[in-house]
């Protein structure tokens, strides 16, 4: 039976649904055409898998579907075309084609989009041990003339450089790495320094028991492999000889300095041997010519950008190919750079043995080896081939698999155009736009927010969503999404926002999603979905366009509407004569009536809406303030008094004075506002009072009083913040703040945020409140809220506002800024230094010098993380820029205070690996810039000489016989 991807099933049905075929023999042609391109969709499936002995092999730009066999190895290299979904294919120029030239170099795959590009090689065995091979040759494909310089990276972690020097170069990297899935992606880099491009890609399986410096935390680079002993330059051993396909490259003697040893009998491997070198490649040796010479090789030290002194791997391959006399003895020493490096040893006859070192050599500009006789040996020393390694890091994790299956499922499904190549998370300086990450030390990263709103998706939602468990965030708004919204999305455990806006779904909104936005636990926007309903009961489809139905509906909803209208108009006539016989409430005198009051750009009811709170009287308000008794704070609308109700449950009751320069207007609005907006991080109102003169907002009781009280020192215990306390505030707060931007609809802009109105309960979670001054505004032309009054607080009130008079959400940020800066350094938002200054200005000035200890509030005494620290000080600044189109978004805070927080939390936790101390050290200090490595292997990187004329004698070898 024939299966079909899902991308391409998916496609062949909307198709045959869209073009509605009428006869049965077009939708049978149609359906021959879904099935012969489901055909063509396998084979290529078939062609990506490795092959009956786990190879994949890739010929880089080869165009059409065929492969090929290569005439040397008999192996089959298939094109790229199913391995990558970017770049385009180029044949070199044809003065480079040579007839000796492998076919494989013959064309280049180049990507000249997007910064990463990357290649996947799927179905190999997780936890395996693999080589990978990537071969370049230029070639002028392009007839610029300039070969390229770009990075090649595995999976998330630096490959190398590749830098072909010449046109003709054949440049080949090859790495030794554990692959932690059941896929690997090789990925090439744009660094800004020409077009990267790729002639070959291969993968073959290793033993686990072979090259024990290869980990999972680490993979070995090849420096080079060399084949000591044969006497033709062209005779290079890799498959079938060699089972694993490694590549040995013959060193030939142009000097005579040496005698090439060889045999026709087959060299074992001992059992167990860590590197089993072939055969072919063991039947040659060298030995001096001169026979109390010693065999040299040498080569230099080369950078790596991401570590100045790489740590070597160098591996010495012996055998004796000669049956010895019983008087004959062939045995030596080694010496690196004049030092012992292995005392005593003597080759086994036909049997393979290996000398390497036990852990990387490091911190040598230059590794000078020379093989010496002993005083012992009446033969001279033998090598039979060498191998040299450069280790690479590979302690970067990729993202949780689960994680990648579920995004790149997505990205096939809505064919995302964005820079969704490569690992979603990682490295975090490539992370995919509109993902946000979790990056614990501890586990992999995790996608924790999603947003591609705006980016033309259209069909159902992805049921590949509900494999994202550990996202937060997820917004899918203004796209062409259609179809009912998945009851399964309720299932997901993290998730607290949940952006459906302006789409084309239909159905009911599933009860779990209702549930969890009612309780708090979710904020569900789905606004702009005119088939959406929220209850089942109500969601009718108009199946056809039947005169009738429309005929019986009109009258239905007209009667429906007029009986609704009758019985509200009912319900407030007896509502009032209720109010109007209580013996134990006060009837308003001289009350003013307000039938709408303006917030922003709309009106909105103050009756009908604030019916929803309960309404205290004057007197109800005295006796739960014990007859405002106790004053808790003061504000610009009056004072906040401390209240206890009758079951009792503690309340702030904040009346409004005679002398308030905040009137009905102000005391309606934040009543408004507080109906309607419910988050965790905003303080909720339990209550009003609106009688007569008296004008009341009952809210919920915090505990800690503000957050200007911790920051200056005054709160109730004398007890100081620590770091991440600070941290879980600034995020709590600005978590509230992104729901007023994005969650609420419509929008709002706070205008006072300080912190004074960032309000702490007896767990320190943090609610902004003071909702007296916020201003509604139209999120599609922000720049038309236009006020006629500067409100906000000195030091906290954004420029740009102030000079345009027209506020925005970056005003909210700038505030938040200042907020941030606070909780940095300890010091209020103007300081008296002895002139009034900014606390930007200070912090600026202070942290141009490098050293952020010269900011940070001294009274957490050291007990931080330093990277965490730089990182929320770079925020802040960020968000007090004078330009507001250069700030963050409360959304980009939101996630920058994330990562700020997950640092402190690893650090608490005395994580071995947790960020250096170092304060004059930025949160970015591990960004190096490193040299290129030259990939072209036109000639040995070692130098080996075998004559005391032309080289240094190395060691303390024996006296020359």
């Amino acid at each position: 039976m024939l299966y079909m991807n899902a991308p391409l099933a998916s496609a062949c049905i909307d198709a045959m649904k869209q073009s509605k075929p009428r006869t049965m023999a077009a939708t049978r042609w149609l359906l021959h055409i879904c099935l012969a391109a489901a055909a063509a969709a396998g084979l290529l499936q078939v062609r990506a898998q490795p092959d009956s002995i786990g190879f994949i092999s890739i010929d880089c730009g080869l165009p059409g579907t065929a492969s090929y066999v290569d005439d040397t190895t008999k192996l089959s290299y298939a094109p790229d075309a199913v391995f990558t979904d970017a770049g385009s294919n180029h044949n070199i120029s044809a003065e480079y084609m040579t007839p000796t030239l492998s076919k494989r170099y013959h064309n280049v795959r180049s990507f000249p989009d997007g910064v990463r590009n990357c290649y996947t090689l799927r179905s190999i065995v997780a936890g395996l041990k693999y080589l990978i091979r990537a071969s370049f040759k230029y070639g002028n494909y392009d007839g610029l003339g300039r070969p390229p310089v770009f990075d090649l990276y595995v999976g998330v972690n630096l490959w190398s450089n590749v830098n072909v020097s010449s046109p003709d170069a054949e440049g080949i990297l090859e790495a030794i790495v554990v692959v932690p899935d059941d896929f690997v992606q090789v990925c090439l880099v744009n660094t800004g320094s020409g077009t990267p491009f790729i002639s070959a890609l291969e993968l073959r399986p290793m033993k686990s028991s072979l090259y024990p410096h290869a980990n999972a935390t680490q993979g070995l680079l090849l420096f080079d492999r060399r084949n000591f002993g044969p006497i033709d330059a062209a005779d290079i051993v890799r498959y079938p000889d060699d089972p694993h396909d490694r590549v040995w490259v013959p060193l030939v003697d142009a000097t005579t300095s040496w005698s090439s040893v060889s045999t026709a009998r087959t060299v074992l491997n001992f059992n167990k041997a860590s590197y089993e070198a072939p055969s072919k490649v063991m039947q040659t040796a060298i030995t001096p010519r001169n026979a109390s010479e010693n065999i040299f090789f040498t080569w230099n030290s080369q950078l790596r950008p991401d570590d100045p002194t790489p740590g070597y791997v160098a591996v010495l391959y012996f055998a004796e190919l000669d049956s010895l006399p019983s008087n004959a003895v062939r045995q030596f020493y080694i010496n690196l750079n004049g030092e012992l490096w292995y005392r005593s040893y003597s080759p086994y006859y036909l049997f393979t043995d290996t000398l390497h070192s036990l852990r990387p050599m490091r911190d040598y500009p230059q590794y000078n080896f020379s093989i010496n006789a002993t005083t012992n040996s009446t033969l001279p020393p033998i090598i039979n081939a060498v191998e040299v390694f450069s280790v690479i890091s590979t302690t970067n994790v990729g993202t949780d698999s689960q994680d990648v299956y579920a995004i790149t499922a997505i990205k096939e499904m809505y064919r995302v155009q964005k820079n969704w190549m490569g690992d979603p998370c990682g490295p975090k300086t490539l992370k995919w736009d509109g993902l946000t990450c979790s990056y614990a030390i501890s586990s992999t990263p995790r996608i924790t927010r999603v947003n591609i709103s705006f980016s033309g998706l259209d069909g159902d939602i992805s049921s590949s969503f509900t494999n994202l468990k550990a996202i937060q965030y997820l917004d899918l708004s203004h796209n062409n999404l259609t179809g009912s919204v998945p009851d399964t999305l309720s299932q997901l455990p993290s998730l607290t926002v949940l952006d459906l806006t302006g789409n084309q779904l239909s159905g009911s909104i599933p009860q779990g999603l209702l549930k969890r936005s009612q309780d708090g636990s979710l904020n569900l926007r789905y606004g702009d979905n005119p088939n959406l309903c929220t209850n089942a009961d109500s969601c009718h489809t108009v199946k056809g366009k039947s005169k009738l139905a429309v005929y019986i509906a009109v009258p239905v909803v007209l009667v429906v509407v007029i009986g609704l209208l009758v019985a509200l108009l009912f319900y407030f006539l007896m509502r009032r004569k209720k109010q109007g016989s209580t013996n134990n409430t006060v009837k308003p005198q001289n009350e003013t009536p307000v039938s709408h009051v303006p917030t922003g750009d709309t009106y909105v009811q103050s009756s009908l809406q604030l019916a929803e709170n309960r309404r205290y009287t004057y007197k109800e308000l005295k006796m739960i303030t014990n007859n405002f008794q106790r004053v808790l704070g003061r504000g610009g609308f009056g004072k906040v008094y401390d209240g206890f109700l009758k079951d009792g449950t503690q309340v702030a009751v904040k009346l409004r004075s005679d002398s308030s320069n905040q009137g009905v207007k102000e005391f309606l609005a934040e009543a408004q506002i507080l109906t309607r907006i419910h988050h965790k991080n905003l303080v909720s109102m339990i209550g009003y009072c609106k009688d007569g003169e008296y004008m009341a907002l009952v809210y919920e009781y915090m505990s800690e009083g503000t957050l200007q009280e911790h920051i200056a020192g005054n709160d109730r215990n004398r007890r100081y913040l620590t770091w991440k306390q600070r941290l879980r505030i600034a995020l709590e707060s600005a978590q509230g703040l992104e729901y007023l931007h994005k969650g609420c609809n419509p929008p709002l802009i706070h205008r006072d945020v300080k912190a004074t109105n960032i309000l702490l309960n007896t767990k320190l979670e943090a609610k902004i409140a003071d909702f007296g001054l916020s201003k509604t505004f139209n999120r599609d032309n922000e720049a038309h809220i236009s006020t006629n009054t500067l409100v906000g607080t000195p030091g906290y009130v954004d420029p740009e506002y102030q000079a345009t008079m027209q506020p925005t959400t970056k005003s909210d940020v700038y505030s938040f800024g200042v907020v941030l800066l606070e909780l940095v350094t300890g010091r209020q938002a103007i300081l008296f230094d002895p002139e009034p200054t900014s606390i930007i200005h200070w912090v600026r000035q202070r942290l141009a010098r490098g050293n952020i200890e010269d900011v940070v509030d001294v009274r957490m005494r050291g007990d931080y993380d330093i990277n965490s620290v730089w990182k929320a000080a770079d925020i802040a600044l960020k968000s007090t820029m004078q330009v507001s189109a250069q700030r963050p978004t409360m959304t980009d805070v939101v996630a920058q205070l994330q990562e700020c927080l997950q640092l402190e939390e690893v650090r608490s936790r005395g994580d071995a690996t947790a960020s250096s101390r170092d304060p004059n050290s930025g949160y970015n200090a591990y960004a190096t810039d490193g040299q290129s490595i030259d990939v072209s292997q036109s000639s040995s990187a070692f130098e080996m000489n075998h004559n005391l004329g032309r080289a240094p004698r190395m060691g303390i070898g024996p006296a020359p016989r």
